[in-house]
């Protein structure tokens, strides 16, 4: 086992910049992508949400990183300090990024990486105080202990195998989500679920007819109801604050953070149950959730949704308030603007057929959730042992 510091195997360590917004030549041709902090903390990296240009390139002194690179957050906000992630195709980075490339002679670039992911929380004490943002020099200098590359690299496929896993199930799950988000834009928008031959409703002349709540031509027989006249009531169960969440238990914490679930409680009083799953709405955050199992409510802003409605079965509703857009409203209160939105109603038949048709996708979405719980949570438990030499790999 060598002990040394981050420096001693890498090849190069550097940061981005972020080229001058106000010269549109460097965006205006996007070409490269272009990698921000906020992004980082991700397992693998392969896309980005902004570009910058060919000229950005010639012109300034920022520089393409390549596949494998690991990026570090030196600041930013939140708990974004001393996230990693590995860059997997070329890009370049703001300032705020510290980009390691691995000399791969003397390490394994992933092995590198889940030393640093172990190490988060000495990263983000390493920026704290007065300066409260590390720089390059601190991650060049930061200790790190590695054993032969061999070693390094079971280690590695061991932890990388799991997270690849962890990946494959979120985009499973994303496709999904996208494949059930049609058929409900085909069935519910377009009005063209099949008709009583397998045909297009709408397209194959349907009856419609005027819905003055929604200004537009519905199916016939269809009506609109506004969100608060379809929701039942909620069983009354204590909520889990936010200090009191726990990173093991029985029972998943949901609430309106972007994690899927939160944390863990044991708490048996707080477990909201439903037979057909609970849609969870983020108060502040206007973040939507399809819950498939029991849980426990989390904090202050975290609304609990279920319908009383059978033309309005759980499925329905939650890809109806999905398609609801309440950005408008800035930073409020946005349940009270959400009870007060007119949906539409469909016949049974088609609320039913809906439900029947997407069941069996949400089952494999949940499925795919509850596993990522326990991959992560090994991935977790195994992390620290195999860093620190507390467990090994043959």
């Amino acid at each position: 086992m060598s002990n040394g510091v981050i420096n001693d195997i890498a090849s190069l360590i550097g940061s981005g910049i972020t080229p001058l917004r106000s010269n549109k030549k460097y965006w205006e041709t996007p070409l490269y992508p272009w990698l921000k902090t906020e992004q980082l903390g991700e397992f693998r990296i392969f896309d980005t949400s902004e570009y910058i240009s060919q000229f950005a390139l010639d012109e300034t002194s920022t520089r393409l990183w390549p596949p494998k690179t690991l990026s570090v957050a030196m600041y930013g906000e939140g708990q974004t300090r001393g996230n990693t992630s590995i860059i997997m195709r070329e890009m370049s980075t703001n300032q705020a990024c510290c980009n390691i490339i691995i000399d791969e002679s003397k390490a394994d670039y992933r092995y590198v990486y889940y030393w640093l992911k172990n190490s988060y929380l000495q990263l983000r004490i390493l920026a704290s105080g007065v300066r409260k943002n590390l720089n390059s020099d601190d991650i060049k200098s930061f200790p790190i202990n590695y054993p032969s590359v061999l070693l390094q690299t079971r280690i590695a496929d061991v932890l990388f195998r799991l997270d690849e896993k962890i990946a494959l199930n979120k985009r499973i799950n994303a496709e999904l989500e996208a494949m059930a988000k049609t058929i409900y834009d085909y069935w519910f928008m377009q009005f063209d679920f099949p008709d009583e031959n397998g045909k297009p409703y709408r397209t194959s002349g349907g009856a419609m007819e005027w819905n003055e709540q929604l200004k537009q031509e519905n199916p016939k027989g269809w009506d609109a109801k506004k969100i608060e006249a379809l929701l039942a009531k909620v069983q009354n169960t204590s909520r889990i604050q936010t200090d009191g969440y726990d990173k093991v238990g029985s029972i998943p914490v949901i609430d309106q953070s972007t994690d899927f679930i939160a944390g863990y409680t044991d708490e048996k009083d707080a477990v909201i149950s439903t037979d057909e799953g609970a849609i969870v709405f983020g108060d502040h955050t206007r973040i939507v959730k399809y819950i498939g199992f029991d849980f426990a409510r989390g904090a202050d802003g975290t609304q609990v949704l279920l319908s009383n409605n059978e033309r309005m079965p759980q499925l329905l509703f939650y890809y109806t308030i999905l398609k609801i857009d309440l950005s408008n409203y800035g930073y409020a209160r946005h349940f009270k603007y959400l009870k007060d939105t007119f949906i539409i109603l469909p016949d049974i038949k088609q609320a039913k057929a809906f439900h029947a048709t997407i069941s069996p996708l949400q089952r494999t979405i949940t499925h795919n959730i509850k596993e990522n719980v326990e991959l992560t949570a090994l991935r977790d438990w195994l992390l620290p042992m195999l860093m620190n030499g507390q467990a090994t790999v043959e």
